[in-house]
């Protein structure tokens, strides 16, 4: 089965078919690209989604995903967002292993068709040549045939003619036997032309166009063949993805049959139990006989009235309405005592751990500024040591003020644990141990919301801006902050290890950003990129200010 037997005649309908064979093939990579666009799109579409519903930070809908069931939704984001990046991979390996190798390979398939119907043109053009000479040929022996026997006639004619000369007779003699000469010549001429066009033409069918025709016929199935072949890559490359999407859906699954709903009904005791008692009977008033109504020690009334006095537990209560008292708005008391005792003791413990976190922050830049101070010591052409001990001094009495405030704080929270029921785990006094033990914002929900018995709310406005807790030193000091724009740059004299929060290592010689110049505290802020960032000695760094940034 060969197009250059069985389609010799046929070069018209093999250039057309082999025309309709790329624009298939680009009119499948056209169908890929734009399934690639798609697969790109929906992964964009997929992000977005899962960026969408993600909780933002420091915000009251970030501490609802304490909860097992909002937990499980925010795996589920999570695992969205990798589902997304299955389908960017599958555009990819699209892009790569079909669009940009076929379209490469239909550059060399023009290439190479237009080469071999070029072949072909050629060998035609050829044979139309011997074509026309041979009958070029054969005119001309026609011709000449003609000439000779007019030639022979009129010689006949003279000769037969007694009134002719003998002189005409011979000329006519000699004319005729000069165009049967001719037509002898032109009879082999046309004869060898003959047999070379015959030698020709055999090779040009037998031949040349064959194997023109077997190569095509060979380019035409390499197509065929590459096409069938991206095809199955096509498969393959989603095929290649399905264990990752399946572990993605799996991990969602998982996520789901973690949701407990005892253990979130018990996170809403942790969250909202105010720790009193239900409010007692109330006593019988009989006016028939003059009687001096009284007013329960433990009655709230007292308690709120007066600022002072604290609920009483282990005895009822008989003046308590909680259910219909409101409550009093605005700024409370320092020692959060307009709280309940549960909700007052949470408060407690987070201002406790926040004044730890800024004491730890104090000593960290103390510690900083004591190495400082030793390099300058031991190095004066670095600095003058004497300059840190202003800060340091400020550092001893912000540490010592703070301290203060954690063991004014801790007597309240040992107060308020002291009059407590008894709780199934030991009361957690320093932040570090606090954090340990609880997933991070589990409690936090006091940090907004008061709560009276009977359930209901009031939003207490200082109190939400005052007990925020960071999440963590870090957060707390860049969270809410816009990227610095950069002011300069620096170059690193010496290298400095960063080992403490806030700072950041750099190597003798290394050219970094600078975000921030020295306020005159020793410190100078820079970037090395996007995620590295934070303080160094202005001594171990040359500075070179923007032109604009001296000027503002």
């Amino acid at each position: 089965m060969s197009w250059g037997t069985e389609l010799w005649d046929q070069f018209d309908n093999l250039e057309k078919h082999t025309q309709w064979g790329i624009d298939v093939l680009e009119k499948y990579i056209k169908f890929v690209k734009e399934r690639t666009e798609i697969e790109l799109s929906y992964a964009k579409q997929l992000r977005n989604l899962s960026k969408k519903y993600q909780p933002k930070k420091n915000s009251k809908e970030e501490e609802e995903y304490r909860y097992t069931s909002t937990r499980a939704f925010l795996a589920t984001l999570n695992e969205m967002n990798d589902y997304a990046g299955q389908h960017e991979v599958i555009s990819e390996n699209m892009t790569s292993l079909i669009t940009a190798e076929l379209t490469r390979y239909v550059q060399e398939l023009k290439q190479e068709r237009k080469s071999h119907f070029h072949d072909g043109r050629k060998a035609q053009q050829h044979i139309e040549t011997c074509w026309k000479q041979l009958e070029a040929s054969k005119r001309r022996f026609e011709r000449d045939c003609k000439e000779a026997d007019r030639a022979q006639q009129y010689f006949e004619k003279m000769d037969a003619d007694i009134n002719v000369t003998k002189a005409d007779v011979e000329k006519a003699r000699q004319q005729a036997q000069l165009r049967h000469q001719m037509a002898e010549d032109s009879k082999a001429e046309y004869s060898s032309t003959l047999q070379k066009f015959n030698s020709e033409q055999h090779e040009h069918y037998y031949t040349h166009i064959p194997n023109i025709f077997q190569k095509i016929q060979e380019m035409e199935e390499r197509r065929i063949v590459r096409i069938g072949e991206s095809m199955k890559t096509f498969a393959d490359v989603d095929r290649q993805v399905i264990p990752i999407i399946g572990k993605c859906l799996d991990e969602i699954t998982k996520a789901a049959e973690s949701v407990d709903h005892k253990n979130d009904s018990q996170m809403v005791i942790e969250a909202f139990k105010s720790g009193f008692e239900p409010p007692g009977d109330v006593d019988f008033e009989d006016f028939t006989q003059p009687m001096k109504r009284t007013v329960s020690e433990t009655s709230l009334s007292n308690s709120r009235g007066d600022g002072k006095s604290e609920p009483k537990f282990g005895s009822k209560s008989k003046g308590k309405l909680w259910p219909f008292i409101k409550k009093n708005k605005g700024a409370g008391p320092e020692d959060f005592s307009n709280l309940p005792p549960e909700q007052r003791r949470k408060k407690l413990q987070q201002k406790v751990d926040e004044l730890n976190r800024d004491i730890q922050k104090e000593m960290d830049s103390r510690d900083a500024l004591t190495k400082m101070k030793d390099v300058y010591i031991k190095n004066p052409q670095m600095g003058d040591a004497a300059s840190v001990d202003h800060r340091l001094a400020e550092l001893g009495q912000n540490i010592e003020k703070l301290r203060l405030e954690v063991q004014k704080f801790e007597g309240w929270l040992a107060e308020v644990e002291g009059r407590l029921p008894a709780r199934t785990e030991q009361p957690r006094r320093q932040s570090g141990v606090y954090e340990a033990q609880n997933p991070s914002g589990v409690n936090s929900c006091a940090q907004d919301r008061e709560s009276s018995p009977d359930g209901s709310y009031t939003e207490e406005q200082s109190q939400e801006t005052e007990m925020k807790i960071p999440a963590t030193d870090f957060d707390d000091e860049f969270d809410d902050e816009e990227p610095l724009p950069t002011i300069g740059t620096c170059k690193a004299l010496y290298t400095f290890e960063g080992q403490n929060e806030g700072t950041i290592s750099v190597a003798e010689g290394e050219l970094l950003y600078v975000i921030e110049e020295d306020k005159g505290d020793g410190w100078t802020r820079i970037r090395r990129n996007e995620d590295e960032e934070g303080y160094v000695p202005t001594s171990y760094v040359e500075v070179y200010l923007d032109k604009n940034a001296k000027d503002s």
